[in-house]
């Protein structure tokens, strides 16, 4: 990579705490955020489990301080609340004063809000004001509107992997010079809609979710938003910034193999993570932990595995996925677990993966079960997404 990227600020909101500091302790605890369903009335209410954020719509607009004829959804309002920790960790003052952009990613948009009043547009006005609201984009300039940047935004929706290709295009915009500094991230709130298309696939879980494990029934779907501060080291070194990591490497593919599904033997989540390591000129060797995706579903536990075999072969470092604390939160995924490995980088910690009990029977991989502690210099992230969409990004100290 040419220009170094940055990150000088973090903010967080998952169903394991709602900051950095709640969700580290919560990871290093061993404390779950699934659970069942309170805020959302659904007929699978009893069915699944979920990484929920126990606060409700009303309790999130009093924490942004918005007034009642507000048309924010549960999406923006997670993520307004996380990008502005990011911001304020960060030490910004004045946020248009050098060039500055946002990069949010979701998937579910606006539609939390929109499929709730589906049936009422006609009859009752009050509620018109969603509609509006509904489209991916939208979220994303009402958390650059409560921030008061002018600058550049952008939307980016590609699945699962959605907030790592927001890192991405944020690190590409600071090394070609296009911006000073950009907020990246992404922000997913629960629906019904999304709980019902998982529920359609057959990938969900009726119980805690067990990544790797040969027993693994399914995901447990989560609602988050995590947003980061990426910089250039200009305006680090002009305002003196301290440094939390650096976006170091990153690498993007596509499966081509199935809408759904990843390929047998993890071809596009291979080459993703092979481009992050040659970007990042490192080798397989030199990385000590990987945070990966690790959805508990049968399909990707067992592609990325091959994957993780394919790269890393003899030199396999210890890996594990934190989506049985959160659940797997979609377009925020990538960026609550680029937080999440930044804290392994700052404490030298590597989290545990929970639930883990019976290696899966095709391959001998077996994911890092308690907490540990351990020199990390480089983690790598991985974020594999519907249509083939394929993810990799890797954080360093230095």
């Amino acid at each position: 990579m040419g220009k170094k990227v940055a990150i000088t600020g973090m903010g967080i909101i998952s169903s394991i705490g709602k900051t950095v500091e709640e969700n580290f302790a919560a990871l290093t605890e061993g404390k779950t955020g699934i659970s069942t369903l309170e805020n959302l009335e659904t007929i699978h209410k009893d069915a699944i489990k979920v990484g929920e954020i126990k606060l409700t719509h009303a309790e999130l607009e009093q924490l942004l301080g918005l007034s009642s004829d507000n048309n924010y959804t549960r999406t923006a309002l997670l993520g307004a609340y996380a990008a502005k920790q990011a911001v304020e960790a960060a030490g910004i003052q004045s946020i248009n004063e050098f060039r500055t952009g946002l990069i949010s990613s979701t998937s579910v948009g606006g539609m939390d809000m929109t499929e709730r009043y589906f049936y009422e547009y006609f009859q009752n006005e009050k509620v018109r004001k969603y509609i509006t609201a509904h489209d991916a984009g939208d979220s994303s300039h009402k958390i650059a509107e409560y921030l008061g940047l002018e600058g550049f935004v952008s939307t980016i929706s590609t699945a699962c992997s959605s907030a790592a290709n927001a890192i991405m295009m944020g690190a590409r915009m600071i090394e070609a010079g296009k911006l000073d500094r950009v907020i990246v991230g992404g922000t997913d709130a629960l629906a019904k809609f999304t709980i019902n298309g998982f529920k359609t696939l057959m990938i969900l879980s009726d119980t805690y979710n067990t990544p790797f494990d040969n027993h693994r029934k399914g995901l447990n779907l989560g609602e988050a938003a995590a947003f980061l501060v990426l910089e250039s080291d200009e305006v680090v070194a002009r305002q003196n910034k301290k440094i939390l990591a650096y976006v170091s490497g990153f690498g993007n593919a596509n499966d081509a193999f199935h809408q759904t599904a990843s390929s047998e033997n993890g071809d596009g989540a291979f080459l993703a993570m092979k481009k992050a390591l040659q970007r990042a000129h490192l080798h397989p060797s030199d990385i000590d932990y990987v945070n990966a995706h690790g959805t508990a579903t049968p399909n990707n536990d067992l592609s990325e595995g091959r994957a993780l075999l394919r790269v890393f072969g003899d030199t396999m470092p210890e890996f594990s996925s934190t989506k049985a604390f959160t659940g797997h939160t979609l377009a925020a995924a990538a960026a609550i677990e680029a937080v999440y490995s930044v804290l392994a980088l700052q404490h030298n910690v590597i989290f545990p993966n929970l639930n883990f009990t019976t290696p899966m029977e095709e391959i001998h991989l077996i994911p890092q079960t308690t907490l540990k502690n351990k020199s990390i210099h480089h983690v790598l992230s991985n974020s594999f997404g519907f249509g083939g969409n394929c993810s990799t990004v890797i954080f360093s100290k230095n």
